[in-house]
């Protein structure tokens, strides 16, 4: 495992790499039309403040410093409060905001337009987006999704099981750990991926509800959390964990673990969890926040955010060739529609409780 500093030292060359790929504004041709008068209007603002970007997470370091070096005119400040704090910060600061954007899991994104503290934003390349990862008037756009897949300890599971169906064998028995649907988001998407995989969809959960049963029957459950088990499975601790397929990536790439890690998204179906982004409301440096908005939205930004092991939001962006064989093509992931997901909350905290432990 690696040590703080190694960690650091990480994040460091990723965001010298991808500050290295971007050309200040001077240097080439638009990365979009309009980029240049963009820049220049951000450039009497000065600053962009980002809320919610925690420079560990997502690989937003690399995108901090890629847009510096582009526009080395305009500051960028951030915070990382959480999904939902985030939307409480702009709540609060309604009268008078003190961010340009904010970055969140698609739910709390609903909830922020609901609330009426974002504005309409359509970045570039928004219209290329699925339409469950987009607001229609641009309240919300989906910048990057986390994937379901099988994280697996290869020292501990011999048979590296690559379906759902494969997970019901007598192989696994208490070897799979997964988070609580009932208090977690990746435990909800987990649900709606086994879902689609028992032939559900945003409408009929119950499949996915008979499939954690049949799980759990089969006595492969091992345990369910509440919170990530990363440090666990860094560990060694945990043999098969059905969780986001940046974390098994990160785990083999940057933590060091290596061929003792498996990353298997599952052949039957798979949920991609969208994470999106805003332009709030009454923004302070309107300019710059669409300036830095269109930016993470470039081909650029997305190959950026899948240098830090998370899928682009934007179909058919070419990878860089560092991380493209990392991430292949996986046709059989499905977008989830975080708005459907949470008419049926409900009904799958109820329906998992009755089948994992008998309430």
């Amino acid at each position: 495992m690696m040590t703080r500093r190694a960690v650091l030292t990480t994040l460091a060359l990723l965001a010298l790499g991808a500050a290295a790929s971007a050309q200040t504004m001077t240097d080439g041709a638009e990365l979009y039309p309009g980029e240049k008068a963009l820049y220049q209007a951000a450039s009497k603002e000065g600053l962009v403040v980002s809320f919610d970007t925690g420079p560990t997470w997502a690989n937003w370091a690399a995108q901090f410093a890629a847009f510096k070096k582009r526009y080395p005119d305009v500051e960028m400040t951030y915070n990382d409060l959480g999904s939902a704090a985030t939307v409480v910060a702009l709540e609060k600061a309604r009268n008078r905001p003190q961010a340009d954007t904010a970055y969140y899991f698609a739910a709390s994104a609903v909830d922020a337009a609901t609330k009426d503290v974002v504005a309409p934003f359509k970045p570039v390349n928004f219209d290329k987006l699925p339409g469950v990862f987009r607001h229609p008037e641009g309240k919300w756009f989906t910048i990057h999704s986390l994937t379901v897949a099988f994280l697996v300890n290869t020292k501990l599971v011999k048979n590296v099981p690559q379906s759902w169906a494969d997970l019901l064998k007598g192989d696994y028995k208490s070897s799979v750990v997964y988070l609580d649907p009932r208090s977690t988001g990746q435990g909800q998407v987990l649900m709606f991926a086994a879902n689609f995989a028992a032939g559900g969809d945003m409408s009929n959960v119950q499949p996915g509800i008979d499939y954690i049963g049949k799980l759990h029957r089969a006595r492969n459950v091992l345990r369910v959390v509440g919170t990530t088990p990363y440090a666990q499975f860094v560990k060694g601790e945990i043999p098969i964990w059905i969780g986001y397929e940046n974390d098994g990536l990160k785990a083999k790439y940057t933590d060091g673990l290596g061929d003792a890690v498996a990353v298997v998204i599952p052949k039957e179906a798979s949920a991609a969890a969208p994470y999106a982004i805003s332009l709030v409301k009454n923004a302070p440096h309107p300019n710059a926040g669409k300036l830095w908005l269109n930016f993470i939205m470039t081909e650029l930004g997305q190959g950026i955010f899948a240098q830090g092991f998370v899928r682009p939001a934007v179909p058919g962006v070419k990878l860089p060739a560092a991380v493209a064989d990392r991430l292949p093509p996986a046709p059989q992931v499905r977008p989830l529609d975080v708005q459907a997901a949470a008419a049926k909350k409900a009904e799958i905290d109820a329906g998992w409780a009755k089948v994992a432990v008998g309430n």
